[in-house]
């Protein structure tokens, strides 16, 4: 099979890796790719917004299958152009990606099909958002109801904070994402994401994981994209997984289906778990970054031939062989991130690291000049590692990050401490 990739960060190096491993991938191509995915695949110059685009280069290329890693080719529907061509395409609908695209309608799907979730307002002006603030009190959560790259959620510790985070939406620190705003109870409990892929009719549960988005340690200071993660996850156990599946992910989808826009490819369901309950929080159309790090770490080769009957609606044919393992990944990111921080800084160790099927260095903001790694954007390497425990392997991911020369970055070195 020749397949084609859509992105270039972490997730979508994780992907690749998982790709080529399994024999029946002849040829790989990974738009735009970075420094770390070119010395395994092919990388490649391309819209991945443009559909258009997209299907005239998997027309040039023989492509048989598009993975597409980033939510906003979803969004802006090239999934759906793909399809239209007869490529297969591992990816929602424009229409299915509304899960992701608006915050606002996830809540309007889990009303409907009285799905467990937070309480919200949702609301497309400052005046009515901070009343509603002032009403409940805090904490409270603020969410930019567009794509914001998930740094578009706010979790104010006082009503001031709140209405901080509401001036600043729709005052455009996440551009469109922000011009209506989705405010929500905050929820008490712990945080786990429950990764299944569906392929319009069948479900097919493939991991949990739990990743950090504070910056600091103990789960401390801005949200980020993620600064590490682990999977399994402790909290999601089976029982608690089928509630989730039974509660909120089958009706979202038999939902989905009756307002006849079926869902295709992976969902990722943030879950908030208190007392064996579990809550939706969000929902994803994609992998999570760097939560898929894991994911892939675990399942290897076979995540190919998932991935490949999901866009084939074949499903039912599938089951998933999980190894009784355990992963972990650490960020590494620029000094200064999520805030201002300095592009364009070289990174050593690089090339003398041993990167197997137990350790693997992802690359999520990297490039290349002169043969030296070049740091190109806030979150820049992922140190991956699965072990026998996860003790073993978060000491196989620290050995990693101790091995990279590269004193403008920083990494937590608290990854995985609940359940350490």
């Amino acid at each position: 099979m020749n397949i084609l990739i859509l992105g270039g960060g972490g997730r979508e190096h994780a992907l690749a890796w998982a790709v080529m491993q399994n024999p029946k991938c002849d040829k790989l191509i990974v738009a735009p790719g970075n420094a770390g995915i070119a010395q395994i695949a092919e990388c490649a110059s391309l819209d991945v917004n443009n559909g258009g685009a997209v299907v005239e280069f998997a027309g040039e290329n023989a492509i048989d299958l598009v993975i597409v890693g980033p939510e906003a080719p979803l969004a802006a529907g090239v999934s759906d152009v793909l399809r239209n061509a007869g490529i297969p395409v591992f990816g929602p609908s424009q229409d299915a990606a509304r899960l992701e695209v608006s915050k606002s309608f996830t809540k309007e799907i889990c009303a409907a099909v009285n799905a467990p979730t937070a309480g919200y307002g949702h609301f497309t002006d400052a005046a009515a958002a901070k009343a509603h603030v002032r009403a409940n009190g805090a904490p409270i959560v603020v969410k930019a109801d567009g794509l914001a790259a998930g740094k578009g959620v706010v979790v104010a510790e006082t009503v001031a904070a709140a209405e901080n985070a509401i001036d600043d939406m729709f005052g455009g620190a996440f551009g469109g994402a922000g011009a209506e705003v989705v405010i929500e109870e905050f929820m008490t409990g712990e945080e786990a994401s429950f990764f299944v892929l569906v392929d319009g009719t069948d479900i097919l549960p493939i991991g949990t994981a739990q990743d950090h988005k504070r910056v600091g340690a103990g789960d401390t200071g801005p949200n980020t994209g993620g600064m590490g993660a682990y999977s399994p996850a402790p909290v999601l156990t089976d029982e608690i997984a089928q509630k989730a599946l039974d509660q909120i992910i089958r009706p979202t989808m038999a939902e989905m289906a009756r307002r006849g826009t079926p869902y295709s490819g992976v969902l990722y369901a943030g879950l908030m778990i208190e007392s064996g309950q579990p809550r939706l929080v969000e929902y994803n159309v994609r992998f999570g970054d760097p939560e898929c790090q894991v994911l892939m770490m675990r399942l290897g080769a076979q995540a190919l031939d998932l991935i490949h009957a999901c866009a084939e609606g074949r499903l039912n044919e599938m089951q998933v062989t999980w190894a009784n393992d355990h992963a972990m990944t650490v960020v590494l990111a620029a000094q200064g991130y999520p805030g201002a921080y300095t592009k364009g800084t070289p990174i050593g160790g690089l090339d003398g690291l041993t990167e197997d099927s137990f350790t693997q260095m992802f690359h999520a903001g990297t490039s290349q000049d002169d043969g030296r790694f070049i740091a190109t954007g806030g979150r820049v390497l992922n140190a991956t590692a699965r072990g026998a425990t996860l003790a073993e392997a978060a000491e196989r991911a620290y050995a990693l990050v101790d091995a990279v020369d590269w004193p403008e970055g920083f990494c937590r070195r608290d990854i995985g401490w609940r359940a350490l």
